[in-house]
């Protein structure tokens, strides 16, 4: 007997609910022009001394699995067998029924029975045609992804998302995310896909990934590793100390080469070049000699300045030691 769950429309013979009678979520997918349709499912009638009964609707990961081996007009039978791809999944037995609490796409395969029909004999024993029965994924392993970016500056916000595609027929379905970082628990398990990092520091880096799981948590699945790393500060300081001095500098500059200093453009990139080669493996060491390198910078600018004044202090006495002699004479 097959009964539509709505009144039937007298124009096309089609279950035409109104848009308010839609309750089920599930079906809003089978929505077409106004009508609603169920979902569909094989009628097979099999004329049979043995058969394997499986379930009409779609089987995904996380839902119970539940096969009947049925007799003609339901004869007592006797050692039940069940197989799947030929092997037997348990001793015989008088059961007819085999179940899974919680099936996994690992269960799909061609399932059959066989039994002994008792009351006729020493016994009959058949074999039911086998079923072909796939566990469809209910959603593929989750991706974590950081937003603006893996590598963010220091102080950014930083926000983790962690992304989950129901399979289309059970779209419905709630899912629970968690948030872990290098084997500890950060947020969840909760109903938000996102965890944000307000003012990401250097102890925020490390290895991240999510969690997704079903309520029942029947079905978990995990995210592969996403590495957080801060930017290093060297690639924002080391312009500073490279870039040329001020066009007032040259002067000073000018002064220092002829007692024979190196040139500042040299000495910064020499010191840039061994510090980021020694001290690459430390962020943080590397920072501070690019903040000394600045210092020293602003220490040759100073005396520069000093080198100017002493220059116009020796051109003002100049004059007063060349009219002595010529009152002496």
């Amino acid at each position: 007997m097959l009964q539509c769950g709505h009144p039937v429309s007298t124009q096309d013979s089609r279950c035409a609910p109104q848009k308010d009678d839609l309750k089920n979520p599930e079906e809003a997918d089978f929505q077409i022009k106004g009508y609603t349709f169920s979902e569909p499912f094989h009628l097979i009638v099999s004329y049979d001394w043995l058969i394997l009964q499986a379930p009409s609707r779609p089987i995904f990961e996380g839902d119970p699995l539940v096969l009947h081996c049925r007799a003609w007009q339901d004869w007592p039978l006797a050692q039940v067998t069940f197989f799947r791809n030929g092997q037997a999944l348990g001793p015989p037995g008088t059961s007819r029924e085999f179940s899974r609490a919680v099936a996994r796409e690992g269960d799909s395969g061609h399932y059959h029975c066989r039994g002994v029909f008792r009351n006729l004999g020493p016994g009959s024993p058949e074999t039911a045609s086998p079923v072909a029965i796939t566990v469809q994924e209910l959603f593929a392993a989750p991706v974590l992804r950081a937003t603006p970016s893996a590598q963010p500056q220091e102080g950014d916000l930083v926000t983790l998302s962690c992304l989950a595609k129901l399979a289309l027929q059970r779209s419905t379905t709630r899912l629970l995310f968690s948030f872990h970082r290098n084997g500890v628990t950060l947020l969840g398990p909760g109903p938000s896909a996102q965890f944000q990092i307000p003012s990401v520091t250097r102890l925020h880096a490390g290895a991240y990934w999510c969690e997704v799981a079903t309520e029942d948590s029947h079905v978990q699945k995990q995210s592969p590793r996403l590495e957080l790393r801060l930017q290093d500060p060297s690639s924002t300081i080391a312009p500073l100390s490279m870039n040329p001095t001020p066009q007032k500098m040259a002067a000073p500059e000018t002064a220092h080469t002829d007692s024979q200093d190196p040139p500042p453009s040299a000495t910064s990139s020499e010191d840039s070049g061994s510090s980021s080669s020694q001290f690459r493996s430390d962020p943080f060491l590397h920072h501070q000699m690019g903040v000394l390198l600045k210092q020293v910078q602003d220490v040759k600018t100073l005396l520069g300045y000093l080198v100017m004044e002493l220059r116009d202090l020796s051109s003002h006495q100049k004059p007063r030691t060349t009219k002595d002699p010529s009152k002496k004479k």
